[in-house]
């Protein structure tokens, strides 16, 4: 039996068995780079903690793919500087005094109650804001 292991074991042969275990070991290290890295990027405070956690060959790596956020910590920024960007957008139209129903900026009245929510210009009948003194469109004063 040894004598054909020893036949089997040739140099051929083991520089193959010694490139298989490189890659694995490789794989392995660049594993727990990636995820110390990812977790690091998608904002996991204890992204040291993932990455001793990886140190476990396939588990820890297996197991970070399964429990980290789905987004990256930029991404979420981004959502929630657009989030604010849109409620900033509809802050601008306002609510009517009378109903609480949505206003835009160009409304006169509210189309759900019909309260008067602007005033309107004599000349170019462009809705106003209360506290202008001269239309912006025509340039008629407004009293």
């Amino acid at each position: 039996m040894a004598q054909y292991i020893q036949e089997l074991m040739s140099p051929q042969l083991m520089i193959a068995l010694y490139a298989f275990a490189g890659f694995f070991a490789a794989l392995y290290v660049l594993s727990v780079v990636y995820v110390f890295i990812d977790a690091k990027r998608r904002g996991v405070s204890a992204y040291w903690g993932w990455g001793l956690i990886a140190l476990i060959p396939f588990v820890g790596l297996i197991a970070y793919l399964a429990l980290r956020p789905n987004s990256y910590l930029a991404d979420r920024e981004e959502q929630e500087l657009d989030i604010a960007l849109r409620e900033r957008q509809l802050a601008q139209y306002g609510t009517c005094p009378q109903c609480g129903g949505p206003i835009e900026k160009d409304f006169v009245v509210c189309p759900v109650c019909n309260t008067q929510v602007r005033n309107v210009c004599p000349s170019c009948h462009r809705p106003l804001d209360a506290h202008w003194k001269v239309c912006p469109y025509c340039r008629t004063h407004i009293q």
